[in-house]
């Protein structure tokens, strides 16, 4: 059995869950609506609060999809509820971030400025001039947002220039030794 795809998903206060036919489900919460369609193959039964993933047998496909499953249920009931967030931090010199509107303009080095436009359902935050915030009710948008930006200049190990998760850790390298 599914470690994961065995635990119920609590529904909180103030959270409306709707499952359809072909397991279409659909979450509104405090935050926004998040809608989706899950395999299925899995089994999900909403019951007084809480959501309850099952799959039908103990084929290999099935075992995959059960945690799977739970997982994308519960991010989505997360989502609404608290939301998620991201924070990437600029580091180099003259290295900069700046927002207007729903455009971020990033001065990378490059002899020309990046400019992104926020996804629908996505919004960052300048804090400063090196701390870009990422927030939004979808885990995987918030997370493919944050990963473009991070792209647009990978930290080096020499220097640590670049962009970088908060939480990351640059593992920094030794220069090139001089002559003796």
């Amino acid at each position: 059995m599914s470690r994961i795809g065995k635990l119920p998903i609590v529904i909180p206060a103030g959270v409306d869950v709707k499952l359809e036919d072909g397991n279409l489900l659909t979450v509104k919460g405090p935050k926004g609506t998040l809608t989706r369609k899950l395999s299925a193959d899995m089994n999900i039964a909403v019951e007084d609060n809480q959501i309850v993933v099952t799959r039908p047998n103990d084929l290999k496909k099935n075992k995959s999809l059960h945690g799977l499953t739970r997982a994308l249920i519960f991010n989505m009931v997360t989502g609404v509820t608290e939301g998620y967030s991201k924070v990437l931090e600029i580091n180099g010199v003259g290295y900069r971030a700046m927002k207007s509107g729903n455009k971020l303009t990033l001065s990378l080095g490059y002899s020309h400025p990046v400019e992104m436009i926020d996804p629908e359902g996505v919004e960052s935050i300048v804090e400063g001039t090196n701390k870009i915030t990422i927030t939004g009710i979808d885990k995987e948008k918030v997370g493919q947002y944050a990963a473009e930006i991070r792209f647009k200049r990978p930290p080096e190990p020499y220097k640590g220039k670049g962009i970088k998760y908060q939480t990351e850790h640059i593992r920094r390298k030794v220069g090139k030794a001089g002559k003796k």
